[in-house]
């Protein structure tokens, strides 16, 4: 395919990154696809010459660098790296020990960071490249029971608005990617944990987390067209840092815009009354 990329994916062995790896390999892209374990991949298209399987801990650098020198090996570069692993985790702030969020974040955040880190010295000699970090609606509009999941999600859009300053003199591009509820594995208990303790006053997030489960196999947003969004989103010559995926998450940012404004100006002579 003429116009082929390389694309680099963390967390490929399941739910949105699998459905995007296998598209994008039936399109005549490369993918290096990253996973925990490799035996993952057992049911992906393996025989692609395009298709490069790794299996990477996002936890350890040095695992990190080994998979992106791989792909430039194989492929001759790294044109998109796909910030895709992640998990949920659902529970009221006070119920969560330091150990949950700790770990949540080192997988939503750090793992990010860290995979930035390593490929940018790839993507700085070449002068060209695009990072997307998927991030999640709740990270712009959260929902009731899931606030560290909806905070590492925030910090994410925040790392990637903030990088797309520094990276774009270096013709790099930064998109943090907003998804609403696709019909994907991310309802599953490998992809969501809830706090271990329970406090009775927090009963209705229980009940907010129920509604959540009772929607999977339900949602509207469908995976195997989130590649074809992602190849126009890298093909535009001015790409959006944000981008919300879905209808629900169009329409979530939107009321949420609407809310903030509305709040802005109705404290306006507040914000004001600090100055000189």
């Amino acid at each position: 395919m003429e116009n082929s990329k390389v694309w680099y994916i963390t967390g490929a062995s399941k739910g949105m990154g699998r459905a995007l790896t296998e598209q994008l390999l039936l399109q005549g892209q490369k993918v290096a696809a990253t996973s925990r374990q490799a035996l993952a991949f057992s049911e992906i298209i393996r025989k692609n010459e395009n298709y490069l399987p790794l299996q990477v801990d996002l936890t350890d650098e040095k695992s990190i660098a080994i998979s992106l020198a791989h792909t430039q090996n194989t492929f001759g570069r790294i044109d998109v790296i796909v910030n895709n692993a992640g998990y949920g985790i659902g529970g009221a702030l006070e119920e969560l020990s330091e150990k949950e969020i700790h770990d949540n974040f080192n997988v939503n955040f750090f793992a990010v960071t860290r995979v930035i880190q390593q490929a940018l010295p790839y993507l700085r000699n070449q002068r060209s490249g695009h990072i997307i970090n998927i991030s999640s609606i709740a990270g712009f509009a959260p929902g009731m029971g899931w606030s560290i999941y909806a905070a590492s999600k925030f910090a994410v859009n925040g790392l990637s608005e903030a990088l797309a300053n520094d990276l774009k003199p270096l013709g790099i591009h930064v998109t943090s990617v907003l998804p609403g509820w696709f019909r994907t594995s991310f309802a599953h208990a490998d992809s969501i944990v809830f706090g271990n303790n329970r406090i009775d006053d927090y009963d209705f997030i229980r009940e907010a987390h129920q509604k959540f489960s009772a929607s999977d196999g339900k949602q509207q947003g469908n995976p195997d067209k989130i590649a074809d969004a992602l190849l126009t989103l890298i093909n535009s010559p001015n790409p959006p840092v944000h981008l919300f995926l879905g209808n629900d998450a169009y329409q979530r940012a939107k009321d949420k815009i609407t809310r903030l404004s509305n709040e802005i100006e109705e404290w306006k002579k507040l914000s004001e009354s600090t100055d000189f």
